[in-house]
């Protein structure tokens, strides 16, 4: 193993008691921060609220290190928390979700050999000439380091952070709880169907065995488009708590920005074409719109692909759905668009008509784009901060609050993600031929 030290190591509590305790730490620690601050603003004559007790500059640095340090099921919904409630957040529980959405801490070293021997037994030297110890990338369920097979073989190798599968039930109990408790998430809001998606996300993600399935499934869907690398799977350094795979190198997505215009345009387009696939052809989507996932080769052009641990089918009603709200769009119906949002779930039924009126207005915005003459330009448009105003506006609408089905949420994330990177890249992408040809 070749060692080098990182300054992000941090252990990861690996046992439902220790996870407890760094929970139960953190509630403690939260609740020693409210009462110094409740005493101190009464002495001053004010009688404050416990959100704003609970949300401190310190409280905000002490809530968001602690759940980035535990990773697994903590880290992850406040991930989801942070996409799927968006506007309706408040800005200081926003700043909290934001930061774990950042990489992770990483394992150190002792503790990196134990999960190396867990997973492969002692002689686990036997299957690698060399493995780096320094990850190549951390997030909520494992982190990826770089080896070598015996035979010479560069692998990308996925190690799973140790207890996370075990305390995923209990992990987010103890968050939720924890959230409810803050008054950091609005009681408007049924937190209820996030947890329940969250607990069924995190149980996928973190089996290694089925994300294996869908890598070989996109492997064998790329097969004909050269555009894209999607890594093969190594089954014989495969393990339930270790996916290995090829390693393809290739730079960050975001170095793209300054490549020529024309190559932007071109990788852009593939990506929202892909997108389109998964959810029309494929019926199986990849939605985990991080940009880590996707890297680009410069030499070739192409786009690797990776981690397919939030790999979802999807189901007829929905593609079918999706493909009517596209078709409404695109004839400028706001009728059929908003029994096409009722059918996907996006919107309530029965809904007065001026909130039928605000939510149709602000889904023309979008279709408007699909109607274009010509290419849409990413790069310096508006459309972002109008929809996001707009969605403010619609937050404070409490009677529109509304979280869609899970199946629905995924799909907006992907899609959500997409706009951002096109949008960081620059790109220029004719939407409206994309649209007809699916539609």
């Amino acid at each position: 193993m070749t060692d080098h030290p990182d300054p992000r190591s941090r252990p990861v509590p690996a046992g439902r008691l220790a996870r407890a305790r760094a929970m139960g730490g953190l509630a403690t620690g939260l609740a020693g921060g409210v009462a110094l601050s409740g005493a101190q603003a009464l002495i001053r004559g004010r009688r404050p609220r416990l959100s704003e007790l609970v949300l401190t500059p310190g409280n905000i640095t002490r809530l968001a290190d602690r759940l980035s340090e535990m990773r697994g099921a903590a880290m992850k919904l406040g991930q989801l928390l942070s996409m799927e409630a968006g506007d309706l957040l408040p800005p200081e529980l926003e700043a909290i979700l934001s930061r774990l959405r950042a990489e992770a801490h990483v394992m150190p070293p002792q503790q990196l050999k134990q999960v190396l021997q867990d997973a492969y037994g002692p002689d686990f030297r036997r299957l690698f000439r060399s493995f780096d110890t320094r990850p190549l990338a951390a997030a909520s369920i494992g982190q990826v380091h770089r080896a070598l097979t015996p035979e010479g073989q560069a692998l990308a190798v996925k190690l799973q952070y140790p207890g996370v599968r075990a305390a995923i039930d209990s992990d987010l109990d103890n968050a939720a709880a924890l959230i409810r408790w803050s008054g950091l998430w609005p009681a408007e809001l049924d937190i209820a169907p996030l947890m329940a998606e969250a607990r069924r996300q995190l149980h996928e993600e973190a089996d290694y065995a089925r994300e294996g399935v869908a890598l070989a499934r996109f492997g064998d869907l790329m097969a004909g488009d050269d555009r894209f690398v999607v890594p093969r799977l190594d089954p014989d350094r495969s393990r339930a708590a270790a996916l290995a795979m090829s390693f393809e190198a290739s730079e960050p997505i975001e170095r793209l920005a300054e490549a020529p215009a024309d190559l932007r345009d071109r990788a852009v387009t593939a990506l929202i074409e892909l997108c389109l696939r998964e959810l029309f052809e494929f019926r199986l989507m990849q939605t985990d719109p991080n940009f880590a996932n996707y890297r680009w080769r410069p030499d070739t052009g192409q786009i690797v692909l990776l981690d397919f641990g939030a790999t979802r089918e999807i189901s007829a009603g929905v593609a079918e759905g999706y493909r009517a709200l596209m078709a409404a769009g695109l004839e400028a119906d706001r009728e059929a668009v908003l029994a096409a949002l009722e059918r996907i779930g996006f919107i309530r039924a029965g809904l007065p008509d001026r909130h039928r009126a605000t939510l149709a207005d602000m889904a023309e915005m979008g279709f408007a784009i699909l109607r274009g003459p010509g290419p849409f330009d990413f790069r310096g448009n508006d459309f972002a901060d109008r929809v996001r105003a707009r969605g403010r506006e619609i937050g404070s609408e409490r009677e529109l609050w509304h979280l869609p089905p899970p199946e629905t949420l995924f799909l907006q994330r992907k899609i959500g993600g997409l706009y951002l990177l096109a949008t960081r890249l620059g790109a220029r992408v004719d939407i409206p031929a994309l649209a007809r040809r699916f539609a």
